[in-house]
């Protein structure tokens, strides 16, 4: 996979004809993962070379500043993990102001034409591109006509009746509906920075943690205790992690910290992806330190009883497999 970043260094232009899908596919939820394994088999199927156009920063940045969505997936956290449901090329256009003045026909003809050199575009139902969204479905088709190149429209996934989206998955994680959201997700939920220096708090009482530098874009879970898992020098690790005020903390800001378990290194400076998994309990104010560490012994057994709950099922689900083959 390419991750390319600004137009000017694309360099597939007209060597292969391409086939393209265009969205800030913010979450890369269920519905996008059917248009990304979509793309991906159009594209070996008829030799096309696969492209995912996307923008930084969020449209809504320069559309709409003083409505800005914070983001499910971060542009960093799209170069990390997007191989993980696509392998091609992402290109990441510089949304400014004269990307978002473009009418629907000139971004189609300056970009995906002539730079491009597009062959078919995949794109969901409620796609719409082009100054003030001007260019909707039947835009895109009838530009394709005269454009030629085709245009495949993939319909929406649902859950519970109503179609999966990236502000529905906001909308439930603001709203203390996180499990709710991972299930439209489709994927654990990651939180990517860089391992700063907290105040030392943890270690002082027998629970080191990793405090991660997060994007302040990134939308964080509800505040609390949850079970995790981390990513960190290309080792993976079981835990448990806190979101939300340190009362003990004089900085009174939100933090991410990741105790996680048989670990312990120097990790400052160092990349770290987190993943909250179940929710434990929500925060709360301790009167003392030895308050706080009693309830951090009682979260610690209730995590790890969860993590060998969920190993366990995951045997037995192997299990049953390997004696219905």
């Amino acid at each position: 996979m390419k991750f390319i970043r600004g137009l000017g260094n694309y360099t597939g232009g007209l060597n292969k004809k391409s086939l393209i899908t265009i969205g800030t596919f913010d979450g890369i939820h269920k519905g996008h993962q059917v248009i990304l394994r979509k793309v991906m088999e159009e594209s070996e199927r008829f030799n096309l070379e696969p492209i995912l156009v996307t923008f930084h920063p969020h449209p809504k940045v320069v559309v709409m500043p003083e409505n800005i969505p914070l983001l499910l997936t971060t542009l960093e956290e799209k170069e990390q993990f997007i191989s993980h449901f696509y392998n091609g090329n992402v290109l990441v256009l510089d949304f400014t102001e004269k990307l978002m003045n473009l009418s629907a026909e000139s971004f189609v003809k300056e970009i995906l034409i002539d730079k491009l050199n597009v062959a078919k575009v995949i794109v969901g139902y409620d796609h719409a591109f082009g100054k003030n969204r001007c260019g909707g479905i039947k835009e895109l088709q009838n530009l394709g006509d005269i454009y030629k190149f085709d245009v495949e429209v993939i319909d929406p996934v649902m859950y519970k009746e109503k179609a999966i989206s990236s502000s529905r998955i906001r909308n439930a994680t603001l709203n203390n509906e996180y499990e709710e959201a991972l299930k439209m997700l489709g994927h654990d939920y990651a939180i990517y920075g860089t391992v700063e220096r907290g105040i030392g708090l943890g270690r002082r009482l027998g629970y080191p943690t990793a405090n991660v530098a997060y994007d302040i874009r990134k939308l964080l879970p509800p505040d609390g205790v949850y079970t995790c898992w981390a990513q960190i020098d290309n080792e993976e690790k079981d835990g448990m992690m806190f979101i939300g005020k340190n009362h003990f903390n004089p900085q009174k800001r939100i933090t991410v910290e990741a105790n996680l378990f048989d670990f312990d290194r120097d990790i400052y400076d160092n990349q770290i992806t987190v993943y909250p998994r179940r929710f434990i309990r929500p925060n709360k104010k301790f009167g003392t330190t030895e308050e706080l560490v009693e309830q951090i012994g009682k979260d610690k057994e209730k995590v790890l009883e969860i993590i060998k709950k969920e190993r366990d099922n995951v045997i037995e689900q192997r299990t049953k497999s390997s004696n219905y083959q």
